[in-house]
């Protein structure tokens, strides 16, 4: 009983494959360059490519479980759809994929639009799967820790509505038990989707506020700014990402990300545990300790 993670060496997949490990399950990674992979000893690893169909086929071979994660790419409708056709052919039926919270509200935004299909999909065609809903990772803040350290600037244009943001290492473990119950069900388990959420919702204001604790000294929000946000992002990414992410942000302002009641209380439960929460991010950021 063999389960496959795909995107394993990405920030959510990595976790999966950790947790999983940690469990004692028999784990199989697709990976396009097995050179450097640097997982876990005893992660058996499959080279291969999610629009490579004989990789596929080569790396399904035996696998009862599916952990189906797609990076946010110009052509990841078809990598989903191709993927999830190669499982069927491969008699898994037992699969848990990694979609976003608000699919289905966010439908001018490209990447949660192709998630929501994806997710008609499964359950068109009566694929037996958990839809994983998640929100906005805590970890995609990394990448702007030089910015609130050093300028005192929150600059994330995530609004006053709030996120009910994550951690991927929460993330990775809900992913884990849930792969894991499938796995270890007597029969394939019904179609079933929920959200994935922090402890908390949290607007800029509350980010930069928690900052500003955890510092010592002032850090501020300086507003919403879709379009400088765009502007900043396409120094160093292509155009057609930075316009996503802008339209994701304008979903943020207008629309927040906000959980149903149930989902913390529902999480804490998989978990055993209370949900990491942003302030324990941020100290970790500042001790270099994650």
């Amino acid at each position: 009983m063999t389960i496959l993670v795909t995107g394993a060496t990405g920030t959510v997949g990595r976790e999966v494959v950790h947790q999983l490990v940690k469990r004692g399950a028999d784990v199989r990674a697709l990976v396009r360059d097995p050179s450097k992979a640097a997982l876990p000893e005893g992660v058996a690893i499959a080279k291969g490519d999610l629009l490579d169909v004989d990789s596929l086929r080569n790396a399904f071979t035996g696998v009862s479980t599916l952990f189906l994660l797609n990076a946010v790419t110009s052509d990841e409708f078809t990598q989903a759809l191709v993927a999830l056709n190669v499982a069927r052919e491969s008699g898994i039926e037992r699969i848990v994929y990694l979609s976003v919270i608000h699919s289905d509200v966010y439908v001018n935004v490209p990447h949660f639009a192709v998630k929501f299909t994806v997710e008609r999909m499964i359950e068109t065609m009566g694929i037996h799967a958990t839809i994983l809903r998640p929100a906005y990772f805590f970890d995609n803040d990394r990448s702007i820790t030089d910015v609130i350290t050093g300028h005192g600037i929150y600059p994330m244009p995530i609004g006053g509505k709030g996120l009910a943001m994550i951690d991927a290492r929460d993330l990775g473990e809900i992913a884990a038990i849930e792969l894991q119950r499938r796995e270890q069900a007597d029969a394939p388990l019904p179609l079933e989707r929920f959200h994935v959420v922090g402890p908390e919702t949290l607007t800029g204001k509350d980010i930069a506020g928690i900052w500003s604790d955890v510092l010592g000294r002032p850090v501020v929000y300086p507003g919403d700014d879709p379009a400088g946000f765009e502007a900043n992002l396409r120094q160093h990414m292509p155009g057609w990402t930075a316009f996503d992410m802008r339209l994701m942000s304008e979903r943020f302002i207008s629309d927040g990300m906000l959980p149903k009641p149930g989902d913390v209380e529902r999480l804490t439960t998989m978990l055993g545990r209370p949900l990491r929460s942003y302030r324990d991010f941020a100290r970790d950021e500042v001790a270099g300790s994650r």
